[in-house]
C-alpha cells in the first residue's frame, strides 16, 4: 500500500514540476530550474524592488524548569508592579498552574492584582473585545497569562489596546484585513506562563484570532507584544489532556517545518525603508534554522511518546522546550502555506462542518490549531520542496529516523523528495490519530473554493511561502487549489 502512494506522489511530483525524467541525479539542477519557472511563468509582472538584506534576532526571556511558576510573584514584585492584570481561560482557572501563580502573587505584600478568566480558546474578535474592555477599566501596570496560546495572544491584546486606550482593533490587525499600523509606544511588561507545549507565544510578538465576521484568523504581529519573561514550567503540562498535547505538538512541528523552509530573508520583499517597518516574520535566516532544525528534530522524536502515554515526564519536558525553540525559530522567520490555509480551515468550520475534535472540553464547534495546520502539511512540503530540496532532504532524514548522508536518502533525485516527503510526513500524523485529510473534519470538494479564497489574504505568511509566485493572481490561486485538493483525502 506504501510502495503504490509513493508511486502515485512521485507522479504527482513529476506533473507538479514539469519534468518527466526522475532517475538521474545529474538532472536535478535542470529540473529545479524547471519547477521554478513553471511556477514564475504565470506570476503577474510587477516592477523590480529592492530585496531585504537584513534580518534581525527578538526573543523573551525565558525560565525553564521544574515548579518555576511559583517564582512569578518576586518577578512582579521585583519590577515594581502596581497593579496586575491576570488572564486565563475557565479550564485553567480550576487547575494547578493557575493555583501556583496566584498563590505567588498573595505571597507578595501589597501586590495588588485583577482575575479575567473568560479567555475562549481559539479567541475570536468579540472575545478579544470583552478582555480589552475589562483590561480598559483597571489601571494596570502588568499583565500576567497563565495558560495556552489563546491566553497568552489574548493578554497581549489586551496589553496593546490597554495603552492604546482610543485605538480600534482593525488599527493593529495585520494587512490587508486591517491598517497593520506600527506599535511605537512602549506596551505594559507581560509575563507569559504557557500551559501548553505549542504555540511559543511566551517568545514571540504574534497574537492569532478568528475573524468570525469574515470566516478565517489572523493577527497581529509585532516585536513589542513580545512578553518580557516566559516562565515555561515542566508542571504545567501535567493535567493537559491528550488530544491537546497531541493538537499543541502538531503546531510545533510546523512552526519548526515552516521556518525551515520559508524563502530566505535576503530574497523577502520590498526593503523597508524604516527598521520599524521590518515585518516579525522576516523569512528563513541563521538563526532562526538553528533553533526550528532542533524543534523539528525534538517534535518527531517526543510527540509520539507524548500521544502513546501523556505522563512520560521525559517527553512532556523536551516537547515544553520544543515548543519556546519553535517559538523564537517562527517568531524571527515566520510560518507560510500550512499556517496560511489553517486560518480558513478553522474559521470556516463554525459554519460549515462544525467539526467538534475529541478531546477538546468546549461547547462549540473546533478544530483545534495545530489540527488545521497539519491537515494540509503533506501536500505543502511536497510543494515546496524543488525550492530548497536540501532541507526538505534534511527533514526527510529526521522524519525517517536516519541522516542526510544515508543511502536511503542521499540516494534520492531532488525531484522525488517531495513525494517521498509527503509520505513521510502523512505516517507521522497517522500514527498520532490525525484526521486523514480535510473530509476527515467535514470539508466536502464544493468547499474548496472557499478555503482559497480564505487563504488569500493571508499576506503576512504567504508573503513568505517559496514557489507560490504571485499568490494574489491566478497563480498563487491556482498552487494553493491544488494544495487543498491534494489535502482533501490521502
Amino acid at each position: 500500500m506504501a510502495s503504490r502512494r509513493v508511486i502515485s506522489r512521485l507522479i504527482n511530483a513529476s506533473q507538479h514540476t514539469g519534468c518527466p525524467c526522475h532517475g538521474c541525479a545529474s538532472h536535478s539542477h535542470h529540473q529545479q530550474l524547471a519547477a521554478v519557472s513553471q511556477v514564475r511563468s504565470m506570476a503577474t509582472p510587477v516592477q523590480t524592488v529592492q530585496k531585504e538584506y537584513a534580518f534581525e534576532v527578538s526573543g523573551s526571556n525565558l525560565r525553564f524548569g521544574d515548579g518555576v511558576t511559583a517564582e512569578v510573584g518576586m518577578d512582579l514584585k521585583n519590577m515594581k508592579a502596581r497593579k496586575i492584570g491576570v488572564f486565563t481561560d475557565p479550564i485553567v482557572a480550576k487547575l494547578k498552574p493557575m493555583e501556583t501563580a496566584l498563590r505567588s502573587l498573595q505571597s507578595q505584600e501589597d501586590l495588588p492584582f485583577e482575575v479575567y478568566d473568560q479567555v475562549l480558546a481559539e479567541p475570536t474578535e468579540d472575545s478579544w473585545k470583552k478582555a480589552i474592555s475589562w483590561a480598559r477599566e483597571h489601571d494596570f501596570s502588568h499583565f500576567l497569562a497563565v495558560g495556552g496560546g489563546s491566553v497568552i495572544d489574548t493578554a497581549k491584546a489586551a496589553n496593546l489596546f490597554t495603552v492604546y486606550k482610543d485605538a480600534d482593533l482593525m488599527d493593529y490587525i495585520n494587512a490587508p484585513i486591517g491598517k497593520g499600523l506600527p506599535v511605537q509606544h512602549t506596551l505594559r511588561p507581560l509575563i507569559a506562563v504557557p500551559t501548553t507545549a505549542g504555540t511559543g507565544s511566551e517568545t514571540t510578538g504574534a497574537a492569532i484570532v478568528d475573524i468570525t465576521s469574515r470566516s478565517f484568523k489572523t493577527g497581529i504581529a509585532s516585536r513589542a507584544l513580545k512578553p518580557v519573561l516566559g516562565i515555561v514550567d515542566t508542571q504545567n503540562t501535567e493535567s493537559c489532556p491528550t488530544a491537546v498535547h497531541i493538537s499543541a505538538g502538531l503546531d510545533v512541528l510546523f512552526h519548526s517545518m515552516e521556518s525551515y523552509t520559508a524563502i530566505p530573508y535576503t530574497e523577502r520583499t520590498p526593503r523597508p525603508a524604516n527598521p520599524i517597518n521590518r515585518p516579525t516574520y522576516q523569512g528563513s535566516n541563521p538563526v532562526a534554522d538553528i533553533f526550528s532544525l532542533w524543534a523539528l528534530q525534538t517534535t518527531v522524536k517526543y510527540l509520539p511518546r507524548i500521544a502513546k502515554n501523556r505522563d512520560d515526564e521525559e517527553a512532556r519536558k523536551q516537547m515544553l522546550l520544543a515548543a519556546s525553540f519553535a517559538g523564537i525559530g517562527f517568531g524571527n522567520a515566520g510560518v507560510h502555506l500550512c499556517h496560511g490555509m489553517s486560518y480558513p480551515i478553522s474559521g470556516l468550520n463554525k459554519q460549515g462542518p462544525k467539526y467538534k475534535h475529541a478531546g477538546y472540553e468546549v461547547d462549540h464547534p473546533i478544530i483545534p490549531h495545530g489540527v488545521s495546520v497539519a491537515l494540509t502539511g503533506p501536500a505543502v512540503f511536497q510543494f515546496t520542496s524543488p525550492s530548497s530540496p536540501d532541507r526538505h532532504r534534511q527533514a526527510l532524514a529526521i522524519f525517517t529516523n536516519t541522516t542526510i548522508s544515508d543511502p536511503s536518502i542521499s540516494r534520492i533525485p531532488d525531484s522525488e523528495i517531495g513525494a517521498y516527503l509527503f509520505e513521510a510526513i502523512a505516517r507521522f500524523l497517522d500514527g498520532l490519530g490525525v484526521p486523514r485529510g480535510l473530509k476527515a473534519v467535514g470539508y466536502e470538494n464544493k468547499d474548496i473554493e472557499m478555503l482559497v479564497e480564505g487563504t488569500i489574504p493571508q499576506r503576512r505568511v504567504l508573503d513568505l511561502a517559496p514557489g507560490i509566485g504571485d499568490f494574489v493572481g491566478e497563480d498563487g490561486r491556482h498552487h494553493l487549489r491544488r494544495m487543498i485538493e491534494s489535502s482533501m483525502e490521502y
